[in-house]
């Protein structure tokens, strides 16, 4: 087995990992990555995401593609512009089992 200082240090891409390796990041990380991402910035202003995963020789920062919400979600703009709410009326005709509601 090697020992701590001899161990190889890489980044890659998880795409670039085996199939078995793959299996083992997500077995490591069930709940997602989010808890464990670091984030590392490239001298020309971009960024990319990684994770920790070690085997016996290598230790590994596995890059993860992230999509970074930037604000310009084409699919949603305007999306509140319209301050109509459909079904809104229909729910405020309902009584509500909540007893907090009554106190008003």
């Amino acid at each position: 087995m090697a020992t701590e200082k001899s161990k190889r240090r890489l980044i890659t891409s998880f795409h670039n990992l085996t199939p078995d390796q793959q299996e083992e990041v997500r077995a490591l990380y069930p709940q997602g990555f989010t808890e464990v991402m670091m984030r590392y910035d490239k001298p020309d202003g971009t960024f990319f995401y990684t994770v920790p995963y070690e085997t016996e020789d290598t230790y590994y920062m596995v890059k993860i593609d992230v999509k970074v919400d930037d604000g310009q979600d084409d699919e949603n703009d305007g999306f509140y512009d319209d301050d109509d709410l459909k079904g809104a009326d229909e729910l405020a005709d309902q009584p509500s089992d909540d007893p907090a509601d009554d106190e008003m």
